[in-house]
């Protein structure tokens, strides 16, 4: 039996990478730093220089998929105009499609931020995304497109049913043939809610 030995360009990105594959074509269940080594032809050894364990791998790719969302949801807030409907119609089409791609990683990213054992780092990235979020709507108010009321509150009427929709695209669920499949009727309602008295 010969050793493989470790050597690679930039194991840390090859191995989220081809952790990220494996999740999302077999689940977290199917992840195995040891199998991830032999797939990329490296010592079984070699990926602990990175991650001592297999949730510090899950916390990792949780937080890299907490990034790549933050920086989708600003890209597209950023192309739009100022307005609270505009920033919102964007920041949801980003929202689903990232989640449509990537819905493996967001039910990680999701259960991972929760775990009491969550790096401090992805509760940060975490907090960037929320916080995301809780802008659009402060913007919204200042700009007097929003109704006045506890940010958290306002925003939670926001945000839950997006969750929902992407809950329902995610799973499977048929969905309307019309206007994004329905996403554009469901950011409408929200506008209309979120109107000053």
């Amino acid at each position: 039996m010969t050793k493989r030995p470790y050597h690679h360009g930039d194991l840390r990105a090859a191995l989220l990478e081809r952790a990220e594959r494996t999740l999302r074509e077999r689940g977290s269940g199917a992840l195995s730093l040891r199998e991830l080594a032999r797939d990329l032809g490296v010592s079984p050894a070699a990926p602990s220089r990175h991650f001592k364990t297999k949730q510090a791998l899950l916390d990792a790719l949780a937080l890299t998929g907490f990034e790549r969302l933050v920086e989708a949801l600003a890209a597209a807030r950023d192309r739009v105009g100022p307005t609270f409907a505009e920033r919102l119609a964007a920041m949801a089409h980003a929202y689903v499609d990232f989640s449509l791609a990537n819905a493996a990683l967001l039910d990680l990213m999701f259960s991972a931020k929760h775990s009491p054992e969550a790096s401090e780092a992805l509760g940060e990235a975490a907090h960037r995304w929320i916080e995301q979020s809780l802008e659009l709507v402060r913007t919204g108010q200042e700009r007097g497109e929003v109704r006045e009321g506890p940010l958290e509150h306002v925003a939670l009427t926001v945000f839950a049913p997006l969750h929902g929709y992407v809950g329902l695209a995610v799973s499977g669920v048929p969905l309307p043939e019309t206007g994004e499949r329905g996403l554009d009727d469901v950011v409408a309602s929200i506008v209309r809610g979120c109107r000053p008295d």
